[in-house]
């Protein structure tokens, strides 16, 4: 499935400072479609090079972690059970900053 990813907030630095990511991501076997837990988990596996605990704890992305699909709050959406569909835009972005 072709997805747009975009990392902002600082976020992009654990994806070597880039931005934006078209990527394809498989559903799990046996399954037709593709979860926001799967992807979270394919992203921790695929484009963090380093340091994921800045981006998920547990299953998940971290607090302070805003994830929008399609520019919706991913909570309005199901959260780590939303249905992502083909060409779907999944933002992640860090709302803390260091001082």
């Amino acid at each position: 499935m072709r997805l747009t990813l975009e990392f902002g907030g600082g976020l992009e630095l654990l994806c070597n400072s880039v931005k934006i990511h078209h990527v394809d991501v498989d559903a799990k076997s046996g399954d037709n479609k593709l979860i926001m837990r799967d992807l979270l988990s394919w992203i921790k596996s695929n484009l963090i090079k380093e340091r994921p605990e800045m981006f998920m704890k547990a299953e998940s992305v971290r607090p302070g972690v805003l994830v929008l699909i399609n520019d919706c709050d991913w909570e309005l959406c199901g959260n780590l059970d939303a249905v992502l569909e083909e060409k779907d835009v999944v933002v992640f972005i860090s709302t803390l900053h260091g001082g």
